[in-house]
């Protein structure tokens, strides 16, 4: 099939690129032209494990191609799919500016049968927003609104593209139905269901899938910080938990909260419309709540130990980016825990292996970067681990002990055995333990 996809971030660039790799022609459109002329030489914006290979295949195949203009890259293709920014305005609510500008635009290059595609995660009731706007040029003969949501993990986003659990595909039109049945049928052969659906059901499962896992990280922080007051060790019950089939082990990991592009702006965005139909969203709340505080507690920690006075402590900050194996730094639990040890007057050394240069841009020169991860502690009063990285996980103790001023971890993801830590000398505190 031929395919336009219309946005290269995360969603849009990995999504046009395992399309191709699937043997269609696919042509990305983007607006901005410096990051479209760096993909059409060959450089990927994004850091994303196993994304260059397919990238550099297909584009050296002529399977996938770039382009800033939206006609040409639309004209031949039988379904554009629409992985644009949803961006959480003020109120919480997602911002559709991005989504309706195109397909307004779109309205007047539609010439012969397209089927338009939600990508990007949007409210329930986009698609009937999108058709409107598409209908005040177009007869409804010409196109099918169509919504898709992706299920994507960043660091793992290819895997799960190329093996997805489920395809979600909401539509009412049978058409529409067998072309994107069509479209799928190469990702699923090993009998991994494509679930169609109403197109409202497929934009509400998108926002409860996420929601639900918010809510499962949010519920087991809790669990954590009451682990430590009553002096019970959280990896011992996350374990008794996650034994149970009806509950399972995933999700349940405690830390300093959960970040990202996806459950923060989809948590907010449920909630919201929750709102607009007079529904008290109660446990959404308590989920967000929850989270902000949690983002909170490696500083307020730092902050005990040093006695309330961090001025000129000198902290080592290992992981920048939300989660592992990504360079996102979007609502990362990293850069409120930076912020706060800065507000009090702490030293930051920082490093991370992918997320460096996006945090330049927010912090400049207040923060030290760092070539390694023994560079980043060398000369330190504490170090505080944000983000589990493979390579944090079994560093040199001893050359650490050297390297610090003081052998003081702050763990905020639970990556050490807490009676082997204290046996190597250090002080160790995490979550929940």
């Amino acid at each position: 099939m031929k395919i336009a996809v219309v946005g290269t971030g995360y969603v849009g660039l990995v999504s046009g690129t395992c399309f191709a790799e699937s043997g269609n022609h696919v042509t990305c459109i983007d607006i901005d032209a410096r990051k479209v002329e760096k993909m059409q030489s060959g450089i990927v914006p994004i850091y994303e494990p196993g994304l260059e290979v397919l990238f550099e295949r297909n584009t050296k195949q002529g399977r996938l191609h770039f382009t800033t203009d939206l006609a040409a890259g639309v004209r031949d293709a039988k379904i554009i799919f629409l992985a644009l920014p949803t961006p959480p305005g003020a109120d919480g609510s997602a911002d559709l500016s991005y989504v309706l500008k195109v397909a307004e635009d779109l309205s007047g290059l539609i010439t012969d049968y397209k089927v338009i595609v939600d990508k990007s995660t949007v409210p329930v009731g986009t698609a009937e927003k999108v058709e409107s706007v598409l209908l005040k040029k177009l007869d409804h003969s010409l196109f099918d609104v169509v919504s898709n949501p992706e299920f994507l993990r960043e660091g793992v986003a290819v895997e799960d593209f190329m093996k997805p659990d489920r395809v979600v595909i909401g539509t009412s039109s049978e058409r529409a139905r067998n072309i994107m049945a069509q479209l799928y049928e190469p990702f699923v052969r090993q009998g991994n269901p494509i679930i169609f659906m109403d197109e409202r059901s497929a934009e509400m499962t998108k926002y409860a899938a996420n929601s639900y896992l918010a809510t499962r990280i949010s519920f087991m922080n809790e669990i954590a910080n009451l682990c430590e007051l009553l002096g019970a060790d959280v990896d011992m019950v996350r374990r008794g938990m996650g034994s149970d089939t009806r509950i399972g082990k995933r999700f349940l990991f405690p830390g300093v909260g959960y970040g990202g592009s996806c459950f923060p702006k989809d948590v907010q965005a449920l909630a919201k419309t929750a709102q607009e139909k007079d529904y008290d969203f109660k446990i959404l709340k308590a989920v967000m709540q929850v989270n902000e505080l949690q983002k909170e507690i490696l500083s307020h920690k730092i902050s005990q130990y040093f006695s309330g006075n961090i001025k000129g402590k000198i902290i080592a900050v290992w992981g920048l980016s939300f989660k592992p194996n990504t360079d996102d730094i979007r609502e990362a639990p990293a850069l409120t825990i930076i912020s706060r040890l800065l507000q009090k007057g702490a030293i930051i050394k920082a490093y991370d292996p992918e997320a460096m240069e996006n945090v330049k841009e927010l912090f400049g020169d207040r923060i030290e970067y760092c070539r390694n991860e023994y560079d980043a502690i060398t000369g330190v009063d504490a170090l505080a681990i944000i983000t589990e990285w493979n390579e944090f996980r079994n560093p040199d103790f001893e050359k650490m002990k050297q390297l610090m001023r003081a052998p003081v971890i702050f763990d905020g993801r639970n990556i050490y055995d807490v009676k082997y830590t204290r046996e190597m000398g250090f002080y160790y505190d995490s979550i929940g333990r």
